[in-house]
């Protein structure tokens, strides 16, 4: 098939059909570079018209705590002081870049994650 922008929510939907189907093309094939401009395709569509919904840096720092089984104590190492950590956990003190920087690795997060959006 020739693919073309995608456009509709219905091209959409079949492009990732065909996506799926061939995901596990064998490199070098024609099904291989039809699942390359697939991908593109499907990307500039979903970028235009489908928003990801804006990350709250405390609510995944208290979500992964409890994943990870932490208490505030377990991130004095990364944030500072007992207090500091409950000034961050609270919202009333800022995250600083270098406590993004720890808690990305820390927590094996992007660091976009922890830090305010523009």
């Amino acid at each position: 098939m020739n693919w073309k922008v995608i456009k509709t929510e219905a091209e959409h939907k079949i492009a990732v059909k065909r996506a799926m189907e061939i995901f596990h093309a064998e490199p070098g094939t024609p099904e291989d570079d039809e699942l390359a401009v697939l991908l593109i395709l499907i990307k500039d569509f979903e970028d235009k018209h489908f928003s990801m919904p804006e990350l709250d840096a405390l609510e995944v720092i208290k979500m992964k705590m409890q994943e990870m089984g932490l208490k505030n104590k377990d991130l004095e190492p990364l944030i500072g002081t007992k207090g500091h950590v409950s000034a961050v956990l609270s919202g009333k003190r800022e995250i600083t870049l270098k406590m993004a920087k720890k808690l990305k690795d820390y927590f094996s997060l992007p660091a976009e994650v922890f830090l305010p959006s523009s």
